[in-house]
């Protein structure tokens, strides 16, 4: 291009560049003047403007204060440090228990953080966070709502030196912690409130709730707590076994129900299933016009049941006294002072094996109800029963698995299936019983040692006509029981508290509930007439004398009682154990106690943390304590 040609076009782009600027000059005089196309004043800025141009401003504003809000809190980044000493995780259990406790007792010393504050206020129910919250979307957080929240962490991962997660569950629910330095608030620097947590300490969180947003698509994020600050509460000294591997091993677990509870769902589970069931117990029978009593523990003589009892020594009034081994009688000597429904619910004690539905101490339910008998209580079992369960689990169909993996569908609803006990020993022997009053004759006592044999069962010594009759019901009837079965008419000579059979002569009104092979309730019209509970009374103390430790005593103190008049009554007894294990589908009643009876271990002293951190003993005054 000639000059000439380059200074003409250079002109024209010059007028063009002029006319755009005074174009866009008074383009804004018009905007901004009053009266012109938008009225809306811009305080800050003095101007007139659109309506959507100032709506732009303002957020724009409101964003631009947020963050500055949030840098005044922000902590300084910390500089990199590398952390001296082993690897935790390479650390064995001992080393890591050593290395702790020492941790823990500079905080002591230190105060920085105190590691066991009196108290943490929470506010917020972590049971609710999914209900509440499930609805938030990738990247949404509710700033405008500060929980604060406690809970043991399970899992921690750190991404750099300013962004924690932790894993961290309590009563149940479980949630993720999302700590950032960028959200903090606290006056502590974000290193000093986190460096020191480790898996199975207590925390607090004040934070508000929210939904992570990681990178990939495909991701939808988690759902949080951002984390505003952290507190600790209380620090674990052990190290928590991993959740790969888990907490398996039954001997331990049952020895350290603690772990066992911080580690395994199922059993914390379990526990507040028992927890449901008894309480619906109380309730049916409050509901129902009972009352619950207390009766005592200890007892010159432990009646009631068949059982061993333990025995311990007073010593102020140098007097053997037993462990209760049932309610029965005390409860039904309050029916005889005229309290009319009557029930207890507490634990038993028996001096007895211990296998997988037998523990020394167990939890059983016993209740008395006047002017009803056996056929009234039948009644009430199935309709306790059957509620039970539906409130449980929810349904009427439930599953067993036994020890050798055998699984049953128990189907509870009423009316339950009716089993009488004498026919179904005919049957199963092919021949026919005693009477019914003469089953407590020598006689009887001959012919059931030919049916043992002949059937090629045996009966643990001594061989009395109650202990070989139970075990061919044993074998015979209970193991047919699968869904709920009453068995009902037992001789007299098995049932010295019951009353005797209205129609057949020799045995009583009493039946037994069956569920999986397993007894879950006894029941009968009871014996209230005194001068036929003596007679029984005797015939138990011949059963001792011949060796039986599980017969009964003759109580004079009840006796004197029956003498007063115990009007017609049911009575019933149900152990709450059994139950809990066929709801919770467990074959070992060790599993649904919290402290089942062990033996004791041959093991090596333990480590003391006090001894390992060196911590010394607070002078203690000695005063006894009254």
């Amino acid at each position: 291009m000639t000059s000439p040609q380059r200074v003409a076009e250079t002109a024209k782009e010059s007028v063009q560049q002029v006319t755009d600027k005074v174009q866009e000059m008074t383009t804004a005089d018009n905007a901004g003047a009053p009266g012109g196309p938008s009225q809306l004043l811009d305080e800050v800025t003095g101007e007139h403007v659109s309506k959507s141009e100032l709506k732009k401003r303002q957020k724009q504003r409101e964003k631009d204060k947020q963050k500055a809000e949030r840098e005044a809190t922000r902590q300084p980044p910390p500089a990199a440090k590398r952390k001296a000493g082993p690897v935790e995780e390479e650390l064995n259990p001992h080393q890591y228990f050593e290395i702790r406790s020492r941790a823990v007792k500079r905080m002591k010393e230190t105060q920085s953080p105190n590691p066991f504050p009196h108290k943490y206020t929470v506010d917020y129910d972590l049971s609710n966070f999914e209900r509440e919250y499930g609805q938030l979307k990738k990247g949404e957080v509710d700033r405008d709502r500060t929980i604060s929240i406690a809970a043991r962490i399970y899992n921690i991962r750190t991404a750099g030196e300013n962004l924690r997660f932790y894993e961290v569950g309590v009563n149940g629910a479980e949630i993720q912690i999302m700590a950032t330095n960028n959200e903090s608030t606290s006056k502590t620097p974000f290193t000093e409130q986190h460096d020191h947590l480790r898996r199975g300490d207590w925390i607090g969180v004040k934070g508000f709730p929210g939904r992570t947003s990681p990178k990939r698509e495909d991701n939808p994020g988690e759902l949080s707590v951002f984390a505003q600050e952290t507190t600790l509460l209380a620090p674990c000294l052990h190290q928590i076994p991993s959740e790969h591997y888990g907490f398996k091993d039954q001997e331990e677990r049952y020895r350290n129900r603690h772990l066992d509870l911080i580690m395994n769902k199922r059993t914390r589970d379990t526990f507040l299933a028992r927890a449901k069931i008894i309480k619906y117990v109380r309730n049916y029978f409050d509901d129902n016009g009972f009352f619950e009593m207390e009766t005592p523990i200890l007892l010159k003589n432990a009646g009631g049941a068949t059982a061993k009892p333990f025995n311990t020594h007073h010593n102020d009034l140098n007097m053997t006294l037993a462990l209760r081994i049932a309610t029965e009688l005390p409860l039904k000597q309050l029916v005889v002072g005229g309290l009319t429904k009557v029930y207890e619910l507490g634990r038993q004690f028996r001096n007895e094996g211990i296998d997988l539905t037998h523990n020394p101490e167990f939890t059983s339910c016993e209740y008395y109800e006047a002017f009803a008998d056996v056929y009234d209580v039948m009644d009430r079992t199935e309709e306790l029963v059957e509620g039970m369960v539906k409130a449980i689990c929810g349904s009427l169909q439930t599953e067993f698995t036994t020890q050798h993996g055998e699984t049953y569908n128990v189907n509870w609803a009423k009316p339950w299936k009716r089993i009488e006990m004498m026919p179904a020993l005919e049957e199963a022997c092919g021949e026919k019983f005693p009477a019914g009053d003469q089953l407590h004759t020598d006689e009887t006592n001959q012919f059931l040692r030919r049916m043992l044999k002949k059937t090629g069962l045996e009966c643990t010594p001594p061989l009395t006509n109650t202990r070989m009759i139970d075990k061919m019901v044993g074998e015979f009837i209970e193991e047919k029981c699968v869904n709920p079965t009453f068995i009902t008419g037992h001789p007299q000579v098995m049932s010295p508290l019951a009353k005797y059979h209205r129609s057949q002569p020799g045995l009583c009104e009493r039946f037994e509930a069956f569920v999986c092979k397993k007894e879950i309730v006894n029941a009968y019209t009871e014996l209230n007439d005194p001068f036929d509970q003596r007679l029984r009374f005797e015939e138990q103390a011949n059963q001792k004398a011949q060796g039986d430790d599980e017969a009964q005593v003759l109580d004079e103190g009840f006796l004197t009682a029956m003498e007063y008049g115990l009007p017609p009554t049911g009575g019933w007894g149900m152990g709450i154990d059994r139950m809990v294990m066929f709801l919770t589908n467990h074959y070992s009643i060790k599993e649904v106690l919290t402290f089942p009876f062990m033996k004791d271990e041959n093991v090596a002293p333990k480590l003391k943390a006090a001894e390992v951190a060196e911590v010394e003993p607070m002078p203690v005054e000695g005063v006894t304590h009254k």
